[in-house]
């Protein structure tokens, strides 16, 4: 067979359902024999950076399979950039396959060094060797993005795909073990843990992504302690519906949350990058013994500096632990008492949104309700993805998820206009899900318009809410804020409900509360999204919550 043949059956072999790309010169005739001859699934888009995108997103709501791309050479690379930058901060493995100019050919227009394009974006770069070493180069890059949690490119020259290779069909069996060895930390350090937990009076635990299969030794945990839960924002919905979940811990925490962090004596944090946002530079954790449990080094070595750090696996510390806990027969603390639970649940009843809680005015938008109908709206079970802007707390405080894997996070690399491009990805992993896509006006015209067809094409059923203020928001609020004229920050954009159903979508303009339970009760049936779906919700740019302004 021939090289781009055999590339595509060690995709397949290695367990690639879908990939997500733009053809060229130097990826069509793999990318059209893994549809034809291994069956596999291509996605194709408009831009490359939204195929990156595509499979990050994927990645990140799979749960336990890597994304793959795949784009053709020299610009077609150059517009990855942002979304390999992305991928690499926020940690997402993904594979990247990239076509290249041929050796001997520097006069071609699109010829540039690929390896230093790639190298400032984190991500990390893999030359494929020669036709007969296909098999090794795809396992290779594979298991080096489970390693590395980061996106790897796989960079094919162009005179590679019709080479012979000369392999067995056995040889594209390369399932692979994609996942670090499970551990425990070491007796002294769980002893010191264990110190610290049996003397706690207000403990909570904090769970992050890296936990997101520990549900089960976390609240088993958390009920010895008599500690309330709470998660990072990448760790969303991990404790959902626990009667003591004080949802996410950080500058993003609501008012009961924060007064109950502020009381704590000790967190106890498992698969949580304990950053300047979770722990508000360091300030919620200031005068707390903190405990902090994750797989990886180099997660314990950034953010705050824990009292003790223990390297493991979070299911596995935690029912350590735990056993520990129970041997010594220490009593759960009364932090996490009915006072508290029912705090909690009255809380959340006065969110509950009902047509007599509307406003019955024509003034606008209420931000924060406007999330809370459209959370209501949609089965809990949905996929979330949030692009960046400043609209961001808000709905990252009133959107929910299920499970950690429901909410793909975008908002790495602080760029606008990738969340479109992401969702394509999101709902091919997990196609069960209706999918609710936020973003600004700006961010989508930036970069989501530009895959509005591509959702259509790929049949995905999304919510799409673009919050339009016809500005850039955060710049129009620090003109704002320094009495400043924002005329230059704000945008006439053509009304988006037509654009976007003159790209095969449907589309609704969203003034009053009113025209939004209208659109939803139209478009949500029977928990499903009969999408994909764009709302264009009309706000004024100076109502719109911007914290710091």
């Amino acid at each position: 067979m021939h090289y781009h043949q055999a590339l595509a059956h060690a995709l397949r072999g290695a367990g690639t359902e879908v990939v997500f790309g733009v053809l060229g010169d130097a990826n069509l005739f793999a990318m059209d024999s893994f549809v034809r001859e291994t069956g596999g699934r291509y996605v194709s888009f408009a831009h490359e950076g939204g195929a990156v995108l595509a499979a990050g997103g994927f990645t990140s709501a799979s749960a336990g399979r890597l994304g793959v791309a795949t784009v053709t050479h020299g610009p077609a690379l150059t517009n990855c950039v942002t979304a390999l930058v992305d991928a690499a901060r926020s940690r997402t493995p993904l594979l990247l396959l990239a076509g290249d100019t041929a050796t001997g050919d520097r006069d071609n227009l699109q010829n540039i060094d690929q390896a230093a394009v790639v190298s400032p974006t984190g991500a990390l770069f893999e030359r494929a060797r020669t036709a007969q070493s296909v098999v090794e180069d795809v396992q290779r890059a594979v298991r080096l993005a489970w390693s590395e949690r980061r996106p790897v490119v796989l960079d094919v020259p162009v005179e590679l795909q019709w080479q012979e290779v000369d392999l067995p069909s056995s040889a594209f069996d390369l399932r692979t073990v994609t996942a670090r060895p499970l551990a425990v930390p070491e007796t002294a350090s769980l002893e010191d843990a264990l110190g610290i937990l049996a003397s706690a009076r207000r403990p909570i635990v904090l769970g992050g992504r890296g936990a997101a299969d520990a549900r089960a030794e976390l609240t088993e945990l958390a009920a010895q302690l008599g500690a309330p839960v709470a998660t990072t924002l990448r760790g969303k919905g991990l404790f959902a519906g626990h009667p003591v979940d004080l949802g996410i811990f950080g500058t993003l925490s609501h008012d009961l949350a924060s007064e109950t962090i502020a009381r704590a004596d000790v967190v106890v944090a498992f698969g949580a990058g304990l950053n300047a946002w979770t722990t508000s530079k360091g300030e919620l954790v200031a005068g707390k013994r903190v405990v902090h449990v994750d797989h990886d080094p180099s997660t314990l070595v950034t953010g705050i500096g824990a009292t003790v750090s223990l390297l493991g696996d979070a299911a596995m510390t935690a029912r350590a632990l735990l056993d520990g806990l129970r041997e010594a027969e220490v009593e759960p603390t009364s932090f996490a008492d009915a006072t508290l639970e029912a705090a909690l649940e009255e809380r959340q009843a006065a969110l509950v949104v009902t047509p007599d809680s509307l406003p019955t005015t024509a003034d606008g938008l209420d931000v924060e309700l406007l999330w809370r109908q459209i959370d209501q709206a949609l089965p809990a079970d949905r996929t979330l993805v949030v692009d960046d802007g400043r609209f961001i707390i808000t709905a990252y405080r009133e959107l929910g998820v299920a499970q950690p894997a429901a909410y793909v996070h975008t908002c790495s690399f602080a760029s606008i206009g990738l969340a479109v491009a992401t969702a394509v990805g999101a709902h091919a992993a997990a196609p069960q899900r209706p999918i609710l896509v936020v973003c600004g006006d700006g961010g989508f015209m930036s970069a989501g318009l530009t895959e509005v067809s591509t959702l259509v094409r790929a049949g995905v059923p999304a919510l799409l809410v673009v919050l339009n203020d016809g500005a850039y928001g955060a710049e129009h609020m620090q003109f704002r804020a320094r009495g400043m004229d924002p005329t230059i920050s704000t945008f006439d954009w053509p009304d988006l409900a037509p654009v976007a159903e003159a790209l095969g979508a449907r589309g609704f303009t969203v003034r009053t509360h009113a025209d939004l339970a209208a659109a939803l009760a139209e478009v949500v049936v029977d928990g499903a999204v009969t999408g994909p779906v764009l709302l264009d919700v009309k706000v004024d740019p100076d109502r719109v919550p911007t914290p710091g302004y």
